[in-house]
């Protein structure tokens, strides 16, 4: 009786022990199959993360090209619109230059057609009293022919 108690009792303990064993393997597959699931949920939002950031990168980079085509561009017109006032300002030089030489030019005009005009009146003076001498000595010869 005491060997058939040990003996059932024994079979008893075995069975529990294989139970809880299969209880055991089941929690694990269990613990697995919510981790695995845990990390695949987090996977989709590490994965859709990591698209996110593959776009953001580039479109940074499409950014700071455009941006860097933006400032070489811009210089270019800041040129241009130098060189173009510049350009102005030459112009309005040259204007005012040619107005300058311009009124030299009349001025000097001016002075030569006094000049003339002074020479022309000497040369009649001139020529009004040396054809008077002219005349006189003439006379003179014509009286006194020594």
């Amino acid at each position: 009786m005491l060997s058939s108690m040990v003996k059932d009792h024994h079979a008893k303990q075995s069975k529990r022990k294989q139970e809880q064993e299969i209880r055991r393997k089941e929690a694990i597959e269990a613990s697995n199959e919510l981790t695995q699931s845990l990390v695949d949920h987090l996977n989709v939002g590490v994965a859709q993360a990591y698209l996110n950031q593959k776009r953001l990168d580039a479109e940074a980079k499409q950014l700071h090209v455009g941006a860097t085509n933006f400032a070489k561009q811009t210089h270019q017109w800041l040129q241009l619109i130098d060189n173009f006032s510049s350009a102005l300002k030459e112009l309005g030089d040259v204007e005012n230059w040619a107005r300058s030489i311009e009124g030299d030019m009349q001025v000097i005009q001016q002075s030569l057609e006094l000049a003339y005009k002074t020479s022309r009146a000497t040369q009649a003076a001139t020529g009004a009293a040396a054809a008077t001498t002219a005349t006189t000595t003439t006379a003179t010869a014509a009286v006194n022919p020594n």
